[in-house]
């Protein structure tokens, strides 16, 4: 069977394909994955064939650069059309010339989506957060800004999508391209238990199959607790914060790892406590083998990978998105909200990580998700479902 992945060029969104695309491999399936230079190593060493995609990303001003950094809906609809208009001279060569069997493309991955409908070609879905439908998007708490940017950015939005529709991609609007459809083959990498309103998805397209990570076993954990404070690779540039945290716990008994990623320099933290280190990456399940707690931004996967591991978590969210798995943690026993007064200040972190590290019940939570993660079906079971799909369209 021959597959055509598309993904858009994000770790959090890469990552949990990468043990189902190896799945496939090994099976004799050939993958041809359409993706970017930062993530061709993890691609090729699964087994799959690297497209490279970098040349085809719109060169971006100041203001682009910004607006993508804070997660701006207007601007990644933008730059996602666009994207799709400038893939489509190759894309419209490769999929006559190798006709694929299956797509399988990123749930936010315009070109990959609006390819398959163009050629008529069966499609499955990557989702890396929860599902979204009317339900379970009543998760979703957008600020005030976030809506702003929606409401205002239409106009730009819709000249992007117009000038798809002479190349013949039938586009009726963003929105309906990344909403999860009841009837669209989607694999969705959480456990049933885990997503919200799991019942209002048709079990003949939607498959559960939980985190598709790294299998490591959780360390004894009965030494000194260990801390470790992530935001992710998006939405990292927070100084202050990581500074309040290391301020908070420098004469706490415990060891604290911040990851700060890219955004920003170290070293400007100033002097480190004797009990702190920070690092821009680190193999993050394999830190959280060891950890007591986690203080996450509750992306879908770092929350995942920390309730796959049974840690705690304390959940400070920064977007829409991030609010919806923060509450569904902290709804299933396995986390506390961080609250914005209380992350102002190294007092408030003191006192939430202090009462975090002593609530036993949250750590039975964070072990309850583990055995609940541990029963789905994993990348096997996404293949399995790929396969399915490809042979039903055949």
């Amino acid at each position: 069977m021959r597959i055509f992945w598309f993904c858009i060029p994000a770790h959090g969104h890469t990552n949990p394909t990468i043990e189902v695309v190896r799945a496939l491999t090994s099976r004799g399936h050939e993958v041809r994955y359409y993706s970017f230079e930062a993530f061709r190593e993890k691609i090729e060493g699964a087994g799959a064939a690297f497209v490279p995609c970098d040349g085809f990303l719109e060169a971006l001003d100041a203001r682009a650069e910004r607006r993508l950094r804070k997660v701006s809906t207007t601007e990644m609809s933008v730059q996602s059309f666009r994207t799709t208009a400038a893939m489509d001279a190759m894309l419209s060569r490769d999929v006559p010339a190798l006709r694929p069997d299956v797509i399988v493309t990123d749930s936010a991955c315009f070109w990959g989506k609006l390819t398959a409908q163009k050629h008529r070609l069966p499609m499955v879905c990557s989702t890396t957060t929860f599902a979204f439908n009317e339900y379970s998007s009543r998760y979703m708490k957008y600020s005030a800004a976030e809506l702003a940017d929606m409401i205002l950015g239409l106009p730009r939005v819709n000249r992007a999508m117009r000038r798809l529709r002479p190349l013949g991609y039938e586009v009726r609007s963003a929105l309906d391209i990344v909403r999860d459809k009841n009837d669209t083959d989607t694999i969705v990498y959480t456990s049933e238990k885990f997503q919200p309103f799991a019942e209002s998805f048709d079990r003949a397209h939607f498959r559960f199959v939980g985190p598709s990570v790294r299998h490591v076993e959780p360390g004894a954990r009965d030494g000194r607790p260990r801390v470790y404070i992530s935001l992710g690779t998006v939405i990292n540039d927070r100084p202050a914060f990581y500074r309040h945290c290391l301020d908070a716990l420098q004469d706490e008994p415990v060891d604290v790892l911040i990851s700060c990623g890219e955004a920003f320099d170290p070293a400007s933290l100033g002097a480190l406590p004797a009990n702190a280190r920070v690092e821009r990456r680190v193999d993050q399940m394999a830190v959280l083998a060891e950890c007591s707690l986690f203080i996450t931004h509750c992306g879908m996967n770092s929350a995942s990978e920390g309730l796959y591991m049974a840690v705690p978590e304390l959940l400070f969210p920064l977007t829409g998105e991030q609010q919806a798995v923060a509450r569904r943690v902290a709804e299933m026993g396995a986390g506390r909200l961080l609250d914005p007064a209380t992350a102002g200040s190294p007092e408030g972190i003191r006192d939430a990580v202090r009462r975090a590290l002593a609530d036993r019940a949250l750590a039975e939570g964070a072990r309850a998700m583990r055995e609940d993660f541990l029963a789905c079906s994993g990348p096997e079971g996404a293949a399995d479902f790929i396969e399915s799909v490809g042979r039903r369209g055949a």
